[in-house]
């Protein structure tokens, strides 16, 4: 008997019980899907956070003063008072080799007012290189300049949620903002940058020099920053480069070699790898995951293939009485198993990917289905059916064929 007519005979055999065979295939089907859909949406969400970290800037580097404890509570990065905008200038003057420009950041809440409208947001005080540092470009209007910068003046640069909320149908360069009672002339609108990979606005946001945030809506007579932002010439000298600022940094703020660094670094790089791991994490976890649901899948298809041996003990020993050798009986059975198991897998991919397509619809969230992934899982699926039906094949072709020819 030709393999062909095996096939023919195996595929005869599964369609005499459709309900049983999806029934049997409905393990793999939804272990396969629930992998594929995960993995999917896993690999979507991975691919968001990088292009929105990557939105941050160019090339950055963030310095951040030393944490500010008080009691034994700890502020955040950016509490402490270590850190100033001359150390900024030092860094762009005397390390211009590695860092193409930098920025010092001064953080303030406040609350927006015009006319009748009102709107709450963070608002930034900036250095003049801070659109290059974050690769952020001015929509409309202007940036700020370094005479507007050292006379402290009361000019702002607005993201497009404020011009929604505050502008809706206007064009706002120009106009008058109060900010915690002091009016400032809005002379920019930066163009979107959309959430960032915590999921904050960037958009929501009000830019003006960090002299006038000091001055004017902090009133404070000095000149520390909360953090400065770095943008380096080339990614390939990120360690040199925070070797350098961490060397400078420490001589300007004359520390002994016993003492710590009063101030703190961070980079892309780092928040890349943290991702990375975290995404490498989870491909373990659903690996596990699709294991055991592929392993219950295979224990149901070798069930029931042994019932189906149980039941067709007199065709097999009709099949054995006129010429089928055991090869060929255990050839069909592997054959069934294999065909259910890559029938449920060809399902399970198929669901799986109309699932995430929908959730991702449903939610705008992005998804990226991994040809790799779709096409090792259903092999695994086919080894799944080979695997598990293996055994019940072989006892089906150690029958004797006078024994099945008197089974009752």
């Amino acid at each position: 008997m030709s393999f062909a007519m095996i096939f023919k005979v195996a595929i005869l055999a599964i369609l005499r019980n459709k309900t049983r065979s999806l029934l049997t295939c409905l393990g793999i089907i939804v272990g396969i899907a629930a992998v594929i859909a995960v993995l999917a949406i896993g690999k979507g969400a991975s691919t968001m956070m990088v292009q929105q970290i990557s939105s941050m800037g160019n090339n950055l580097v963030m310095v951040f003063p030393d944490r500010k404890q008080t009691g034994v509570v700890h502020q955040g990065l950016g509490g402490g008072q270590t850190m100033t905008a001359d150390d900024v200038k030092a860094i762009k003057e005397e390390l211009f080799h590695l860092v193409a420009a930098a920025s010092p950041t001064v953080n303030a809440n406040g609350q927006l007012v015009r006319q009748d409208k009102n709107w709450s947001t963070r608002v930034s005080g900036v250095g003049v290189d801070y659109p290059e540092v974050r690769n952020w470009d001015v929509k409309d209007g202007r940036f700020f300049n370094e005479v507007e910068e050292r006379q402290a003046q009361r000019v702002c640069v607005i993201g497009t949620t404020i011009v929604a909320n505050m502008f809706p149908g206007e064009d706002p360069v120009g106009q008058t903002l109060r900010i915690k009672n002091m009016p400032f002339k809005i002379i920019g609108v930066m163009a979107s940058k959309g959430a960032n990979g915590w999921g904050q606005d960037q958009d929501d946001t009000v830019m003006a020099p960090y002299t006038t945030v000091l001055r004017v809506l902090q009133g404070s007579a000095f000149n520390n920053i909360n953090m400065m932002n770095l943008s380096l010439h080339n990614m390939d000298d990120l360690e040199e480069a925070k070797r350098e600022i961490t060397l400078l940094l420490r001589q300007r703020h004359k520390l002994a070699d016993y003492q710590d660094d009063d101030f703190e670094t961070r980079d892309t790089t780092e928040i890349m790898n943290t991702i990375g791991s975290v995404s490498s994490l989870m491909t373990v976890l659903l690996a596990a995951v699709a294991a055991i649901s592929l392993l219950v899948g295979g224990i149901g298809i070798m069930n029931i293939m042994l019932v189906s041996v149980t039941e067709r003990i007199k065709e097999i020993g009709l099949r054995m009485a006129i010429g089928a050798t055991p090869f060929m009986i255990l050839t069909q059975f592997i054959l069934e198993a294999m065909v259910l198991s890559t029938v449920g897998g060809a399902i399970g991919v198929a669901l799986g990917v109309a699932t995430a397509e929908t959730i991702g619809a449903v939610n705008h969230w992005p998804i990226v289905v991994e040809t790799g992934s779709a096409i090792g899982a259903f092999a695994f699926s086919a080894f799944v059916g080979m695997f598990f039906g293996f055994y019940p094949a072989f006892r089906a072709s150690k029958l004797n064929p006078i024994d099945c020819l008197r089974y009752e």
